[in-house]
């Protein structure tokens, strides 16, 4: 594992990175661009933010010169401050993100993002909320009170700040401390999860606003069909999210009966499992190759018996589905421990054997906390590392003077 604190200074300009197009629009008006000119200038934005990903107007050269200026004099291409960047022994990736502040008061929130490559792709867990709102007692993250949820600007910025450090913008240099997907064709993000902190679908408006620029097929260009969204069950915001979004559905199911889900997830005392299953038969454009995702982390004792395993299949009855066996990731203060792996192993068997893809995920950034269930900022811990690596950088420097 590497930790590199990182040192950025923000911009006073606002940027336009992670805006959508009618936000662009509102920015370039506001400037004086004509009406008649400004889906055009439009057009142009987004292919030098999104596709190049430049960090300088000047780089626009199709953009006349004296519009660049005026740009670079109300607005910026800044994006939000990486602080500390963790490279796990594994190649996961973990950045701690500073968020430019929101008013006078706001001294500029924090979130974790994480990057997971694999030999034929990489996928980028991104945030939707400062903290998160839910409580679930095996998650890290849910330690964390909410702050406050994300822009849809700042959730769209989490996969430009990767696609910089990754070098995964037309001319870039990719990294060469860590492994990197690679093939014809074969973008270093290809997939996105909202898996991040927070509940998605708390933050519905902005989390779908993001997704269309995520998606936009002239910028970022990522499929939805390569975007998943994961929700604890806010059963209302379902349907919505498949007729408005249209991602790939993942379900944090964890448990199979109330009694015990209401302890693992809260949410469920409000949308127990019954509600949340219908809600799933009936999500937009389910089919078998549109099957949702059942989360499952293996619990010691609690949830991995042979007995769950086959609740599971029944409760699943009808459902295009894939089953994700999570095996616990501990974090400091846990009540709770990872299932044995002849257990989790028993319990993959039973699933499979009715028919269910029953993948056991390979838990990756677990020596760095950026595994799922870990993701939590410590804030002052991790601001207090930073400044005394750049300290003792800067005493080095000075005495080599």
């Amino acid at each position: 594992m590497s930790s590199v604190a990182v040192e950025t200074s923000g911009a006073t300009r606002p940027s336009l990175v992670g805006l959508t197009r009618a936000e662009l629009g509102k920015a370039l008006a506001t400037i004086g661009v004509p009406d008649r000119e400004i889906r055009m200038r439009v057009n142009q934005l987004w292919h030098w933010i999104y596709f190049q990903g430049v960090t300088e107007f000047d780089r626009m050269t199709n953009v006349a010169k004296a519009l660049r200026a005026t740009l670079a004099e109300h607005y910026s291409l800044s994006r939000p401050e990486v602080i500390v960047e963790q490279i796990s022994n594994d190649g996961t990736r973990k950045w701690l993100i500073r968020l430019p502040p929101t008013s006078a008061t706001d001294k500029g929130a924090e979130i974790e993002c994480v990057y997971i490559p694999e030999r034929d792709r990489g996928t980028l867990c991104v945030s939707s909320q400062v903290g998160c709102t839910l409580t679930c007692t095996f998650c890290h993250t849910g330690t964390q009170k909410l702050v406050r949820n994300l822009t849809s600007q700042e959730i769209v910025q989490q996969l430009v700040v990767a696609r910089d450090r990754i070098g995964d913008f037309p001319g870039m240099t990719p990294p060469t401390d860590g492994m990197l997907p690679s093939g014809e064709g074969v973008r270093a993000v290809s997939n996105i999860v909202f898996m991040g902190m927070g509940e998605p679908l708390y933050n519905f408006d902005n989390v779908r606003e993001a997704i269309g620029v995520l998606s936009d097929g002239e910028g970022l260009s990522l499929s939805k069909r390569r975007i998943t969204v994961s929700t604890s069950g806010v059963v209302p915001q379902i349907p919505t999210l498949g007729d408005e979004a249209g991602t790939m559905l993942a379900i944090s199911l964890h448990a199979v009966r109330d009694e015990l889900r209401n302890t693992l997830v809260p949410l469920n005392k409000k949308y127990p499992i019954d509600e949340l299953l219908d809600a799933c038969r009936n999500y937009p454009g389910l089919s078998n190759a549109r099957r949702i995702t059942f989360e499952y982390v293996m619990l010691k004792g609690v949830n991995d018996s042979p007995a769950d395993a086959r609740e599971l299949v029944r409760l699943l009855k009808g459902i295009p589905a894939k089953i994700n066996l999570i095996p616990f990731n501990p974090w400091p203060g846990t009540q709770y421990e990872c299932s044995d792996w002849d257990v989790i192993e028993r319990f993959s068997d039973i699933v499979f054997n009715a028919g269910y893809a029953s993948p056991v995920r390979t838990p990756r950034g677990r020596d760095i906390l950026a595994a799922c269930g870990q993701l939590k900022s410590e804030t002052e811990k991790v601001r207090a590392r930073a400044r005394l690596m750049m300290e003792a950088e800067a005493e080095a420097e000075s005495d080599h003077a």
